[in-house]
């Protein structure tokens, strides 16, 4: 009895400690310390001081309610709860100078840049509620096109750096003037719920994520650039993480690994996702700068996986995954455009993509391609339908497709055509294709498969061809070829 007594006086005591907790936590409402829903006054201040109060009180709650707030940069901190009630907007500042000192972070990536929402080395850092930020990145200000040209940089709408403990939900983020959101070197990640709109400026991403341990669900993303996109841009890779039940839509790439590879890739699952077009083309307009697409507004590639820096990608599953509108359903590349923190070249291998029903709008067919002395490795391709436009023609079959060696990875990297009208496959080991099926609107001379230096390779029911038509496959310097069993070439 005494030993019963004792575990009930331990449980009271932990519950006690807990109601004790909660009504410890600080929880600041900003209209009450001054703040203006007017959509007029700055109210930069106060939204930092109750910031910088609760964290320094070991944490709480600072509620935004219903109305339009101007702010300029706010610094995020430990243990803070940044809360948006339903009804309530942050409407960014358009001053270019007021983000000049928002985040220093002179060790931070290529594309290290200001941000409305920031915070380096905290941790427990949440952003909740179902209220609107908006970067309003479509003012004149922002308008400076392309990062690649150059230019003051736009911020981003959340920008975190070397943070652990991250709750980012439910919110809607638009009209970024750069990246809307950027989790770099962070630890501990939960995204769920994110409403994401953001078509008024170059390089609107959706997400970038370069992180360990995080979990990204349930979101609605909707740019002009790529829509989820891992990014590596450190020797520590990328890692543990799981995507799923996500609506993406852009008019670049769906789903992204890369560009910037520098580390790479490892243990990270993608399920359950849609892909479709975007819902506004401001920028791309894909079908006039490209031939052979047959859709107004595409979208560049559904699943793009990319080793071009020295990094590292091993470990990515890829499943249940529903297309529409796509240029390219499946793009993976290992290039060697730079080493950076390793001599040898990059390493790509053990992808696994399944369940994937696919209509693409192109004649640039799904491509695996390593380069010359650096395959890609242990691919696996199941239950795959894809329709494609067909039309394809002899000359397409014969065309010389370039290495591109240090270009920059995209679809069309090789030309609006390729030689395969279903996948082309160069330089990679141990590539398997089950149940991949194809549907072309027209007749297409191209053969479905087209393998150049390629060794093992393993095809079983892909559409029910005769294993040795060519129009089924055709290999160059390939060996240990596999159809339904039967080998075609040793």
């Amino acid at each position: 009895m005494k030993i019963m007594n004792n575990k009930f006086k331990t449980l009271l005591l932990a519950v006690a400690l807990l109601f004790s907790a909660s009504l410890q936590a600080e929880t600041i409402d900003i209209t009450k310390r001054g703040a203006k829903g007017d959509g007029v006054t700055d109210n930069t201040v106060v939204i930092q001081k109750a910031v910088d109060e609760c964290s320094r009180k070991g944490g709480g709650t600072v509620l935004v309610p219903s109305g339009v707030y101007l702010i300029r940069p706010v610094e995020l901190k430990s243990n803070v709860n940044l809360h948006l009630d339903f009804g309530a907007l942050l409407l960014a500042s358009t001053r270019l100078s007021d983000y000049d000192n928002a985040f220093p972070f002179k060790d931070g990536s290529m594309n290290q840049s200001s941000a409305l929402l920031y915070a380096r080395g905290q941790k427990n850092i949440s952003l909740t509620g179902f209220g609107t930020i908006d970067g309003q990145g479509g003012s004149k200000t922002f308008q400076f096109g392309n990062d690649a040209d150059g230019g003051p940089k736009r911020p981003k709408i959340i920008y975190l750096v070397e943070c652990k403990g991250i709750v980012v939900a439910d919110l809607t983020l638009r009209n970024s003037a750069y990246w809307v959101q950027h989790y770099e070197k962070c630890e501990d990640v939960t995204i769920r719920g994110l409403k994401v709109f953001s078509h008024c400026n170059y390089n609107n991403d959706g997400l970038d994520i370069d992180a360990k341990n995080a979990v990204i669900s349930d979101c609605y993303i909707d740019v002009e650039d790529d829509a989820i996109c891992f990014k590596s841009d450190h020797p520590e890779l990328c890692e543990n993480i799981t995507v799923t039940n996500c609506v993406t839509a852009s008019n670049c790439n769906a789903i992204k690994f890369g560009t910037a590879s520098h580390g790479g890739y490892r243990n990270i699952a993608v399920s359950n996702c849609v892909v479709r077009r975007a819902a506004e083309d401001n920028i791309r307009h894909w079908s006039k700068q490209l031939e052979h697409i047959s859709a107004d507004v595409t979208v560049i590639s559904g699943v793009a996986i990319e080793m071009v820096d020295g990094g590292i990608i091993d470990g990515i599953t890829v499943s249940n995954i529903s297309m529409r509108d796509v240029q390219t359903p499946i793009f993976i590349r290992l290039g060697d455009r730079h080493r950076t923190f390793r001599k040898e070249g990059g390493v790509l291998k053990n992808i696994n993509i399944s369940n994937v029903v696919a209509t693409a709008e192109s004649l640039i067919a799904c491509s695996i391609t390593g380069v010359e002395g650096s395959y890609i490795e242990n691919v696996s391709i199941n239950n795959v339908q894809i329709s494609y436009p067909g039309g394809g023609t002899p000359e397409m079959v014969a065309k010389q497709v370039p290495e591109m060696t240090k270009s920059y990875p995209e679809n069309r990297m090789f030309g609006n055509t390729l030689p395969a009208a279903g996948f082309y496959v160069r330089h990679a080991r141990n590539v398997r294709f089950n149940n991949v099926r194809f549907e072309a609107a027209v007749s297409d001379e191209r053969p479905l498969f087209f393998l150049d230096d390629v060794m093992g390779a393993e095809f079983n029911l892909c559409k029910g061809a005769a294993p040795a038509d060519a129009r089924f496959i055709r290999t160059v310097r390939s060996s240990d070829i596999v159809s339904d069993g039967k080998c075609l070439n040793k």
